[in-house]
């Protein structure tokens, strides 16, 4: 078999994730050194020559958002200087996404921000998976692609069905999510009204859909702080659910104290995906914390992108 035509980098982000992609694409990543000097700076050097290859970064944006964003954009800036011929990140967190607007007069709108960094260090072509915001794809002008990763948890979420679960959004943002769920899965759906206060409180104001004596099962993109899984517990129980199955999210943020928030709110089983590294503290480390990995999925993504198919088709 002819050696592919890129060469796989990955980020600190991606120390778990990206060896599994790289096994399952049978090559070998390409080495660099990524250092932290004692002031915070970030140091890094590409080990191999990158001149006139293509180039595929793995990196997640994820916490620390900042640190790891400044990396993506350092390992770009490496590669593009040292004569890449074509850039392409492959992002399976990406942060500041949920600041895809102006909350006030003279505040930033920091998606865009994050976006404009990335294609100045250049970078050509960005793959997301899950956005938080689909409206994100706008802030940049360079080729972008958002990857539906709910599918690949359907195996690990069957076994927590019954025939009377029911899929629930547990806001607005999720129902696209929830919708494509239910219908892969043949089950009904339901909607919580939420309402956001701030950051890191939030309000369910109600329920839409039948979910009296049903088993509920959250479908969202990401957990962060838990605040909204639990809101939506509480609703769902007040609307008579039986109970709450599951929370099945693509992005296991979990923000200090999302991990003690799940368990206080009687959530049996959390189902997400490897895009962001577990921190090995904030986690659950329960049999109910069923992670599934990305990594099959970012290989495909890889082959195709190398072929010139679509990512967006089956298969």
């Amino acid at each position: 078999m002819a050696a592919p035509d890129y060469l796989l980098i990955a980020g600190t982000a991606a120390a778990g994730l990206a060896p599994q992609v790289a096994r399952e694409l049978g090559v070998t990543p390409t080495p660099c050194r990524i250092e932290r000097f004692p002031d915070g700076e970030i140091s890094v050097e590409i080990g191999q020559s990158v001149r006139r290859r293509e180039v595929v970064i793995i990196q997640p944006t994820s916490p620390p958002v900042n640190d790891h964003l400044m990396e993506l954009v350092l390992l770009a800036d490496a590669c593009r200087r040292a004569a890449a011929s074509h850039i392409t990140a492959i992002i399976p967190y990406f942060g500041y996404a949920r600041s895809d607007r102006r909350q006030g007069r003279r505040a930033p709108v920091s998606a865009r921000a994050a976006a404009t960094m990335l294609e100045a260090a250049g970078i050509g072509h960005v793959v997301t998976f899950d956005v938080h915001a689909p409206q994100v794809e706008g802030f940049f002008s360079i080729p972008t692609d958002d990857i539906e990763t709910m599918s690949v948890m359907d195996s690990a979420l069957g076994p927590l069905l019954g025939a009377e679960s029911v899929i629930v959004a547990p806001d607005l943002g999720a129902v696209r999510r929830a919708r494509d769920t239910s219908r892969r899965l043949r089950r009904t759906m339901a909607l919580c009204l939420k309402r956001r206060h701030d950051g890191t409180e939030v309000e369910v104001t109600g329920v839409v859909g039948d979910v009296e004596g049903r088993s509920c099962i959250i479908v969202d993109d990401m957990i962060s702080t838990g605040a909204t899984v639990v809101e939506s517990v509480r609703a769902l129980r007040a609307a008579g659910a039986r109970e709450v199955r599951a929370v099945v999210a693509t992005h296991a943020v979990f923000a200090p104290g999302a991990a003690d928030r799940l368990a206080g709110a009687g959530v049996r089983d959390v189902v997400v995906t490897d895009t962001v590294e577990p921190s090995g503290t904030e986690w659950p480390a329960t049999p109910g914390h069923h992670v599934v990995s990305v990594a099959p999925l970012i290989a495909r993504v890889i082959r195709r992108l190398e072929t010139g198919e679509s990512l967006r088709e089956p298969g």
